[in-house]
């Protein structure tokens, strides 16, 4: 009797009646309408990021960019196609996503002033306390980079070969809007970390004057020199940012001993600069005609050469041979294809 009870449960669970169809039909009907509208807002999402694109002959022949070694003719070539393959990305962001970017870079790079200034004070006296002091340069760097936010240097070289393989007006419109809406998201982040480091009470009095000196250190060149010396560190940024590919889980060791490098140097940096020296503009030492010039404008102009006129142009010198023979494989293996297939036409199986 119980089994038979239980089996008239089951019938009365599953049995099949017009309501049941009819709720079930009404069910799939809705979500036929909400996959519609879902793939009609996956349109509109696809055609506002059809806006803005990087021109290549990769996208005009509807390819990727090849970043396999194996298949490219020199490990120099793949490293380049693999950086150019992120400097596409970074040119068709969206400008307000990369401007709150570079602003959290901005901020981010005022741990390097924060580290620098704690440690000429903590180890003053200490032997060998000017290699120690100058690794605090390197928090900022390894912020950023690690945390993947958009920082002004590093553009001068990822960004830039694109526009290199393709030199389009479009593209270097691309570079233009790039390069402007990060500098100044990093002058806006750098301008927030320094008037916090002078107005709210988070540091002692030698510690601020440790930040005051840092900054008189960097004022202390004369405009020829902020540039020369801004070349120097644009030109190990854009080396470190090469290196990336091939360095795998040890990029963090890279990011400390190219920005530790740049330290020890005492060249100068468009972005770490413009923490110390606008921390000088708030604390009253300096104007900001100075931070203009003699800072900003030597040391950007010294950074874009560094980074692009001299590391990214060789660079991209490097591979155009690699790059032609490319070409060449594949006009040849086209034509061999071709050649088979009319064989195969004219000695069918």
């Amino acid at each position: 009797m119980e089994t038979e009870k239980g089996k008239r449960g089951l019938f009365y669970i599953f049995r099949v009646t017009p309501a049941s169809c009819e709720q079930k039909s009404r069910y799939a009907l809705a979500i036929r309408a909400n996959s519609r509208e879902e793939t009609m807002d996956n349109d509109k999402i696809d055609q506002h990021s059809d806006e803005i694109e990087v021109e290549s002959e990769e996208k005009e022949r509807g390819k990727k960019i090849e970043i396999d070694e194996d298949r490219l003719p020199s490990r120099a070539m793949a490293i380049h196609e693999h950086i150019r393959q992120d400097g596409e990305k970074e040119l068709e962001r969206d400008a307000m996503a990369l401007l709150w970017s570079a602003i959290a870079a901005g901020l981010s790079m005022g741990a390097s002033l924060l580290a620098k200034g704690i440690f000429h004070v903590e180890l003053e006296g200490v032997p060998g306390s000017f290699l120690l002091e100058n690794l605090g340069y390197t928090f900022g760097f390894i912020i950023v980079i690690m945390a993947r936010q958009q920082l002004f240097t590093e553009n001068t070289v990822t960004a830039v070969l694109p526009v290199m393989q393709k030199p389009t007006m479009s593209n270097v419109g691309l570079l233009m809007r790039l390069w402007g809406v990060v500098l100044l998201g990093n002058i806006l982040g750098t301008g927030i970390a320094a008037w916090a480091f002078e107005y709210m009470p988070i540091f002692n009095e030698e510690t601020r004057d440790a930040f005051v000196k840092i900054g008189m250190d960097v004022m202390k060149n004369t405009p020829s020199e902020m540039f020369a010396n801004a070349i120097i560190s644009g030109w190990l940024i854009a080396t470190m940012v090469w290196m990336f590919p091939a360095a795998g889980a040890a990029k963090i060791v890279v990011i400390i001993l190219m920005t530790w490098l740049i330290a020890l140097g005492d060249t100068t940096h468009i972005v770490v600069g413009s923490v110390e020296i606008l921390y000088l503009v708030f604390n009253g030492t300096l104007h900001w005609s100075d931070f203009i010039w003699p800072f900003a404008l030597p040391t950007l102009a010294g950074n874009i050469c560094g980074g692009t006129f001299i590391f990214a142009l060789m660079s991209h010198a490097q591979i155009r041979n690699d790059m032609s023979n490319k070409r060449k494989a594949e006009a040849r293996q086209k034509a061999e294809r071709a050649e088979n297939i009319k064989k195969n036409d004219k000695n069918p199986a």
